[in-house]
């Protein structure tokens, strides 16, 4: 272990004695150059120790202890707020097997670009080293990563995120593989910001950013694009879901999974709030997860489910008690809040949405004093919290939280669920004919650009399984990947497409979302029964009766005055041909100009089925 045994203090030598793990931070270290390594061991005074330490150093801001529990404020640099997607690559021998929709660098080049950009960095720094694990220690589910950092911010997030300790080391144990993360602050130079993916080689490099999306390793760097490439050769599914379970009035428990682009209502189902028609009738929801599963084949044909997190990494802006209350109670105790505002009166935090009242004395995202006169809903530069603010709060304080959240063996998925925003074509929600239809629906999942969009309505933004950004590999390969996992299950769930977001003529949302959005999951439910309840096939798919959709109580107001009616609900279940024979068309340009190989046969025999339905 050349440098560290030059290194100034070593704490912790981890406890390992695997030569690869040992070996990965001793070259990390020779690169970087620390003045000191210390390992995490996730031990609550190891935690404090650095609480204070981030607080000394201005990276965190100890908030109200008495209304905020062991909660922080961190704030970015103004250059690095969000994922750099045009700056994340993923890095393959071959340019053709990452895939037309990736970035593409060559490896040799994309090491060298990243080590030059990091040699000696960490000169006057700490590098914390992270043994942390994907999913409960020990499970079938679970993969193990190494991440190396020098940010304190990091660690504390990954603390929250995943599973982090000595039992990662012993789970590892003195052969085993593991993901290696090396993430470097550097200069926080965006010129210079690269998140490199060495999917073949089960490597991760960040560099130049200390924005959560980019640094927090065992995320969607290593939980989709390094776990989907994992999982294509391995057999099992790495997915941008969330899980979610349903208690039925009869005491049985249903499982589903579902994927949307941003701003599609993902969190809001996650940890939905059914009617009280429907509390009273014994529905509850429990959240297994908001944001990532891990699937595999289970012993009895069905798929089942984990989500690999141990935390959420939500968005702030537009959180509330009416819009997502255990959203809002997951971040009361023990949360990392990234970029809001800081409310002085209280020494709380603060963003738009979070009450209806402009707190009158705060400090904003960047630090600076503001002044809610001049704030405008309309002008993002007005706001005191960066738009793409976050918090981290542990999953274990969502009031909702599955007893099966720690499960190792998973849930069983009934159903999975893809949508998108689409203000007319896709009705409220429909059934896919069987798996091989259901990944077709999936793979052309797309969401419609509104008036604020640059001014273009009706564009579409085409991401499939809600996986564009994450896919590690050919997306060709991922669709095929679908239909060959759909070959190895004998039992396999149902699939359905959901859209929340119709709109009349006026541009009013005809469905009210959030909790009523209970009253399409029941009949989701429905149709997964041994003997399902009875729908209409259409030219997509079976789409529920009018009459099979439970209104009792529903007193939504499309417009002032303009009740909610079964007439409405007949408007957004109904499929225009028309419609979807340009649909079809736009599906077909997709595939042609963007994944542009590799489809499978499968998926063109859906599109040329849907053509045929859309004519007779």
């Amino acid at each position: 272990m050349n440098f560290l045994n030059k290194v100034k203090s070593a704490v912790g030598m981890g406890g390992t004695s695997n030569a690869k793990v040992r070996e990965f931070v001793d070259e990390s270290a020779e690169l970087a150059q620390p003045d000191r390594v210390v390992w995490i061991t996730g031990e609550k005074d190891q935690i404090e120790e650095l609480r204070k330490e981030g607080c000394k150093t201005g990276e965190l801001i100890k908030l109200n202890q008495e209304k905020l529990p062991d909660c922080y404020l961190h704030r970015t640099a103004v250059n690095d707020v969000a994922r750099v997607e045009d700056r994340t690559y993923i890095c393959t021998k071959e340019k053709d097997a990452a895939g037309p929709i990736n970035n593409w660098m060559d490896p040799k080049m994309a090491y060298e670009l990243c080590h030059e950009i990091a040699r000696g960095k960490m000169k006057g720094r700490t590098m914390y080293v992270i043994p942390y694990s994907m999913g409960v220690v020990g499970s079938d589910f679970a993969k193990y990563g190494i991440e190396v950092t020098d940010s304190i911010y990091v660690v504390l997030n990954m603390c929250i995120m995943t599973r982090v300790g000595d039992d990662v080391l012993e789970a590892i144990g003195d052969e085993g593989d593991f993901i290696k993360g090396f993430h470097a602050k550097c200069d926080i130079d965006p010129e210079k910001r690269y998140i490199m993916h060495f999917p073949e080689d089960n490597t991760i490099i960040s560099v130049n950013s200390g924005y959560g999306g980019n640094v927090l390793l065992g995320k969607k760097c290593f939980a989709l694009r390094i776990a989907s490439y994992l999982g294509k050769n391995e057999g099992w599914m790495a997915e941008h879901m969330l899980i979610l379970g349903i208690t039925c009035p009869d005491g049985t428990k249903k499982y589903i999974a579902a994927a949307f682009p941003s701003a599609c209502g993902k969190t809001n189902l996650a940890m939905l709030i059914p009617p009280e028609h429907y509390r009273k009738l014994g529905y509850k929801i429990e959240c297994v997860g908001d944001d990532i599963a891990w699937i595999r084949v289970g012993k009895d044909g069905r798929l089942w489910a984990v989500n690999p997190e141990n935390g959420y990494f939500g968005v702030a802006p537009g959180t509330n008690e009416h819009s997502n209350f255990n959203a809002l109670a997951s971040t009361k105790q023990g949360t990392i809040f990234t970029n809001v505002a800081l409310n002085t009166d209280d020494m709380t935090v603060w963003w738009e949405g979070l009450t209806p009242n402009l707190p009158p004395h705060c400090i904003d995202w960047t630090g600076k004093p503001w002044d809610p006169s001049k704030y405008n809903k309309k002008d993002k530069s007005t706001c005191a919290a960066n738009p793409n603010s976050r918090f981290t709060a542990p999953a274990k304080n969502c009031p909702v939280v599955s007893p099966e959240f720690d499960s190792k063996t998973g849930v069983p998925l009934s159903a999975i669920i893809f949508g998108g925003r689409r203000a007319s074509t896709t009705p409220l929600v429909y059934e896919a004919r069987d798996w091989n239809h259901g990944v077709f629906v999936g793979s052309a999942m797309s969401s419609e650009t509104t008036a604020a969009a640059a001014g273009a309505v009706g564009v579409l933004r085409h991401d499939p399984m809600a996986m564009k950004p994450f896919a590690g590999y050919h997306m060709g390969d991922y669709f095929q990947h679908w239909i060959d996992m759909g070959k190895k299950i004998s039992n396999p769930p149902k699939i359905f497409n959901v859209n929340w977001f119709r709109t009349d003529e006026d541009g009013n949302f005809m469905w009210p979302g959030f909790g009523d959005n209970m009253r399409v999951l029941e009949w989701i439910l429905k149709r997964c029964e041994a003997k399902p309840i009875e729908a209409e096939e259409t030219a997509i798919g079976f789409v529920p009766k009018a009459d099979d959709i439970d209104l009792e109580d529903m007193n939504y107001e499309i417009a002032p005055g303009r009740k909610f009616t079964k007439a409405d609900l007949e408007t957004i279940l109904a499929v225009d041909k028309d419609r979807w024979a340009k649909e079809a068309d736009e599906i077909e340009n997709y595939y042609n100009t963007a994944i542009q190989s590799r489809i499978p046969k499968e998926l063109w025999d859906c599109l040329e089925t849907l053509k045929k339905n859309c004519k007779d």
